[in-house]
């Protein structure tokens, strides 16, 4: 009787589940309008006292976006002093509701998973199927960032691929 063989595991094909490099922590909505004065006005002295007095460790490990629904004027800069002390705790902090954070992260684990030259003139596939949302998203940007390396892209997993790039010899 003949041995079976797992080609799939004899291949050179090096297989991304990004899924696996996205932050799990919660993630967290930050409104300014719940701090502003009458719900409209942020006052610079009362924003500075908050910020020092505020118990930032809430945000430990979380995802953190920050907006404010009301309709009011916010300086740049108060978005910047929350970002310099939730960021202390957080584990990563954008502008924008739930799809932003979904996108920072994604951008957070791309950067994770391509931090080095491993793909370099590699076969890569991209596993498909999984709960990423943004999910467009997620598969443009990692797309964008492999194609320069990579001697060939394919996406799904390796026993049943979609071709998707193949670098000309």
């Amino acid at each position: 009787m003949e041995e079976i063989v797992n080609r799939v595991t004899k291949s050179p094909l090096i297989s991304i589940d990004l899924e696996a490099f996205l932050h799990t922590g919660e993630n967290v909505i930050f409104d300014l309008k719940d701090i502003l004065f009458q719900g409209m006005i942020l006052k610079e002295k009362d924003f500075r006292d908050f910020i020092k007095t505020n118990d930032w460790s809430q945000y430990r490990d979380k995802n953190v976006g920050l907006t404010c629904s009301a309709d009011a004027i916010v300086p740049t800069w108060a978005y910047m002093l929350l970002v310099t002390k939730i960021k202390e705790h957080a584990n990563i902090v954008t502008f924008g509701n739930e799809g932003e954070i979904e996108k920072a992260l994604i951008n957070q684990a791309i950067e994770k998973c391509l931090n080095s030259q491993d793909f370099l003139n590699k076969k890569v596939v991209i596993k498909g199927c999984g709960d990423i949302q943004n999910i467009e998203y997620a598969y443009t940007l990692i797309t964008e960032k492999l194609f320069s390396k990579v001697s060939s892209l394919m996406y799904g997993e390796p026993c049943s691929t979609v071709p998707i790039f193949k670098r000309k010899k």
